[in-house]
């Protein structure tokens, strides 16, 4: 990252927001080594600047790693991310899956496409934290992604439980963070734009057709009829994840 580069109030409000929350719920420390799940979409992508920027700035060092894990729709479209990576020199690993393809064919019959695609992902970015000895996985959620797990999984599955801001697994091993948790997607958009971001367009045929997707759409409908609703909504969530992750630590 370029130094000296003044930032926009967009990219100022991303780094800040993840600065706080980080230092809120103490997700990294002195020797951390992060793996940032990078899609290449627009959300992921701006958690990669954000922490380049904070591993600049924080008093103690940290580690970052790209890990891409490509779905397998379009086995080529990850070549810009590739270039963009040795070109900033981080470190990277990416692959290519067949999890998207699988994921939509008759072999699943069970699971929703999206829940078996993303559940196998999770699984090999787990694999590639333990290969590289990494202690932290870093996934670019943002607060859409906040208020539609808690419906989803309040409608589908009756429980009140949103996304982690920071979680353990497999006996304090690996942490998962997601420091973006709190921004909203037009910040994000904004701040990815500003940074000219070479953003990837999601080839999955679920994309917007998906129940996570459906649940936004009616809840930004609600938001219309009121627009208080939205601000009550996504600040009773970020307090109730944040006083969960609180409680955890």
């Amino acid at each position: 990252m370029a130094r000296g580069k003044k930032l926009t109030y967009a990219q100022k409000n991303c780094v800040a927001s993840a600065g706080k929350l980080m230092h809120q719920t103490n997700m990294v420390s002195e020797g951390s080594r992060i793996g940032v799940a990078l899609s290449g979409g627009m959300d992921s992508f701006t958690l990669l600047q954000v922490l380049r920027h904070r591993q600049r700035t924080l008093p103690f060092p940290i580690e970052l790693m790209v890990l891409h894990v490509n779905p397998g729709f379009a086995p080529d479209n990850h070549a810009s991310l590739l270039a963009w990576t040795a070109k900033h020199g981080l470190a990277a690993h990416m692959e290519v899956s067949d999890h998207g393809p699988r994921a939509h064919s008759e072999e699943n019959r069970s699971n929703s496409p999206c829940f078996l695609c993303c559940n196998n992902r999770r699984k090999r970015l787990f694999e590639l934290c333990d290969t590289y000895n990494l202690t932290h996985l870093a996934f670019g959620h943002i607060a859409e992604d906040l208020v539609t797990t808690f419906f989803l999984n309040l409608f589908q599955a009756g429980r009140v439980e949103g996304l982690g801001m920071k979680e353990s697994f497999f006996q304090g091993k690996l942490t998962v963070i997601r420091p973006l948790l709190w921004l909203e997607k037009s910040v994000v958009r904004r701040a990815a734009a500003a940074w000219n971001l070479p953003i990837i367009k999601n080839p999955c045929p679920s994309a917007h057709t998906a129940k996570r997707s459906q649940i936004l759409q009616w809840l930004e409908e609600k938001f219309k009829d009121d627009p208080k609703i939205k601000g009550s909504v996504y600040g009773a969530l970020r307090r109730l994840q944040l006083d969960t992750t609180m409680k955890r630590s």
